[in-house]
C-alpha cells in the first residue's frame, strides 16, 4: 500500500519528541515566573520606601500636634488633685494632674512633665530603685526604653534623673545607648562620661549592664535572622540550658529613680 505524500513541516511536527515541547514550556513559565519575581522585589521595595514615609509623616504630625511641656519637681501636694510643682528653670507652679495618671506615685521629688498651656501633670515614669549593687536592673530597661523612645518620636525631651545622679541614673542612659545605638558598654559610657563626667555607677549595676549587652546583641541577632535560621539554631542548641535569676527582694523605702519627659522643651 502506497504511503500518501506529507508536507514537509507536518513530517517534522510529527517526528518531534513530545518532551522538548514541555521543556519549552518550562522555560517559557520560568521566565514568566522570574520576571514576576522581579516585578515583586521592586514592589516590596516601594512599599518600605512607603511604609518609612508614612511613619516618618505620622511621627512629624504628632510632633506638630503636641503642645510644649516643661519638666519639674513635684515638692508638696496640696490637695486630691492640686500639687506644687518646680520647674526646672525656676518657678513654682500649683497643677493640676490628668486623670489617667496614679496620683499615689506623685511624691515629693518625682519628676514630672507639665502642659504649659495648662500647668497640668501629663506624663512621669517613676521606677523604685535602689542604689544597692544586687538590685536587678535589667528588668527595668525595656519599659524605661519604650519610654524614651515614645517621647522622643513625638517631638519631645526626656530627662533621667535620681538623687544624685550619678549611678541609678547613669546605668539607665548608658543601657538605653547600649541598645538604642547597638554599641558595646564600655563605648556607651564613655559617650556618657563626656558628658557628665561625675557619672559612676556601683559596681553590680556595670556588672549588669555587661550582662545586657550580651542580651540585647542576642536580640538583634535574632531580629535579623530567617526563621528557618532561627530553627536551625535551636535544634544545634537543644539541650543546652541556661538561666540567670535575681531573686534579691526590692526594698520599697529605697529613693526612687525618676524619668520625666518634656514636649518641645
Amino acid at each position: 500500500m502506497a504511503i500518501p505524500s506529507i508536507p514537509y513541516e507536518r513530517r517534522l511536527l510529527i517526528m518531534a519528541d513530545p518532551r522538548d515541547k514541555a521543556l519549552q514550556d518550562y522555560r517559557k513559565k520560568l521566565l514568566e515566573h522570574k520576571e514576576i519575581d522581579g516585578r515583586l522585589k521592586e514592589l516590596r521595595e516601594q512599599l518600605k520606601e512607603l511604609t518609612k514615609q508614612y511613619e516618618k509623616s505620622e511621627n512629624d504630625l504628632k510632633a506638630l500636634q503636641s503642645v510644649g511641656q516643661i519638666v519639674g519637681e513635684v515638692l508638696k501636694q496640696l490637695t486630691e488633685e492640686k500639687f506644687i510643682v518646680k520647674a526646672t528653670n525656676g518657678p513654682r507652679y500649683v497643677v493640676g494632674c490628668r486623670r489617667q495618671l496614679d496620683k499615689s506615685k506623685l511624691k515629693p521629688g518625682t519628676r514630672v512633665a507639665l502642659d504649659m498651656t495648662t500647668l497640668t501633670i501629663m506624663r512621669y515614669l517613676v521606677l523604685d530603685i535602689a542604689d544597692n549593687p544586687v538590685e536587678n536592673i535589667i528588668r527595668f530597661f525595656p519599659m524605661t526604653k519604650e519610654f524614651i523612645d515614645g517621647s522622643l518620636q513625638t517631638g519631645g525631651k526626656v530627662l533621667v534623673h535620681g538623687n544624685a545622679g550619678i549611678s541609678r541614673s547613669a546605668a539607665f542612659v548608658i543601657a538605653y545607648i547600649m541598645e538604642t545605638f547597638g554599641v558595646k558598654y564600655r563605648d556607651a559610657f564613655a559617650y556618657v562620661q563626656e558628658r557628665r563626667f561625675c557619672i559612676n555607677p556601683n559596681a553590680g549595676f556595670v556588672h549588669q549592664l555587661q550582662e545586657y549587652e550580651a542580651i540585647y546583641l542576642a536580640k538583634l541577632t535574632i531580629q535579623m535572622m530567617s526563621p528557618l535560621q532561627i530553627e536551625r539554631s535551636l535544634s544545634v542548641h537543644s539541650g543546652t540550658t541556661g538561666s540567670l535569676k535575681r531573686t534579691h527582694e526590692e526594698e520599697d523605702d529605697f529613693g526612687n529613680m525618676q524619668v520625666a519627659t518634656a514636649q518641645n522643651g
